[in-house]
């Protein structure tokens, strides 16, 4: 067995502050870089950082007349917007600042095409780009993967579904991870989803380590 952790989005815009703040979005940091100091646990830690341009069409602002958390069509696939955020070269696409990234093996930039988004820290929301995350993976024998990161509903969980779908055993770190909720459940609905799909929930960073 060989372990990878994925660290998803833990970037300035989806933290407090930030264009697409997620309420507590902070608190996972620490929960990170305990596990990032832990030596010997993990065979690779991996980054996934959203990375827009400009121009992106899931920002609202590229939608006259609509609002941030209205739904579109972008090309076939339902769509949510949302504020402009982690453009490339901003602050905001920049990892919190407390997040130990010299710890990180790789980092694998997302959402970059401006016509599809881009959830997953493996492929666009309609499966037809991969990141190389996955393949990146497999190169190293991983067997096992634990996510954590932002957002619980959103990145994270797409991430972790696709996780399984590669056949990785995926694990999701829940006290890591904070939710969007546009709806006040949707973390939860996340949760539960993964859950039904295969991930293995585990309830606390610290205990893993012990695990490990």
């Amino acid at each position: 067995m060989k372990n990878a952790l994925i660290v998803v989005d833990v970037q300035n815009d989806f933290c407090k502050g930030g264009a697409l703040a997620v309420s507590d979005g902070d608190a996972v940091v620490p929960v990170v870089n305990r596990l990032l100091t832990t030596t010997g646990k993990f065979q690779t830690v991996v980054a996934t950082q959203d990375y827009h341009p400009a121009t992106h069409k899931s920002f609202a602002s590229k939608h006259e007349g609509k609002k941030p958390f209205e739904v579109v069509d972008l090309n076939g696939l339902p769509q949510v917007l949302w504020p402009d955020h982690c453009t490339w070269g901003s602050k905001g696409a920049d990892f919190h600042k407390n997040l130990l990234t010299g710890k990180l093996g790789a980092i694998f930039r997302k959402g970059l095409d401006p016509e599809v988004d881009s959830y997953s820290g493996f492929f666009d929301n309609g499966r037809r780009n991969s990141t190389g995350l996955g393949g990146y993976l497999k190169e190293l024998g991983i067997t096992d993967v634990y996510v954590l990161g932002l957002a619980t509903d959103y990145c994270v969980k797409f991430t972790a579904l696709d996780a399984v779908s590669l056949g990785f055993k995926t694990h999701l770190i829940v006290d890591g991870c904070r939710a969007v909720n546009i709806q006040p459940t949707d973390g939860d609905k996340a949760i539960a989803e993964m859950k039904e799909k295969g991930v293995v929930l585990v309830q606390n960073g610290d205990t893993l380590l012990k695990t490990l």
